[in-house]
């Protein structure tokens, strides 16, 4: 959070505000993505009361909510943010691929779909682990 110089109190709690904000912002991210993956009608019950339920549409909403927590809570805690980035997508989008699965019969092109999902899930999971082990 310096540019080189010692760092001042106000420096200092300039940072732990930021973690603080990003630790919290992750975590709700991830609470609500969860929810809307695991629970969609109790999602859509509770909270996005807009006709008509999509089981299907809130499973991708929660898959990108759980990635963008993820990406959140892995940058305020890893000392690479390159590495947790891509690792947080990855995350992200391997929840979209086994929401296309779990949602196979309900249309879309279950044959692409889902080997193209699990490939880009795969891609990036694999860069931000190789990110990460590169990282002195």
């Amino acid at each position: 959070m310096t540019t080189g110089g010692p760092a001042t109190p106000a420096t200092r709690r300039r940072a732990t505000g930021i973690k603080w904000v990003t630790i919290a912002g992750g975590g709700a991210f991830l609470l609500f993505g969860l929810w809307a993956f695991f629970a969609p009608q109790s999602f859509f019950d509770t909270l996005a009361t807009f006709e008509p339920f999509n089981a299907h549409l809130l499973r991708d909403i929660g898959a990108f909510q759980i990635g963008l927590g993820a990406v959140l809570l892995l940058v305020a805690f890893l000392p690479d943010a390159h590495g947790g980035a891509l690792l947080g997508v990855g995350v992200g989008g391997a929840f979209h691929a086994v929401g296309h699965v779990m949602d196979r019969d309900l249309g879309g092109s279950p044959g692409t779909d889902i080997p193209t999902f699990a490939l880009i899930a795969a891609l990036m999971l694999w860069a931000g682990a190789a990110q990460l082990r590169s990282t002195p």
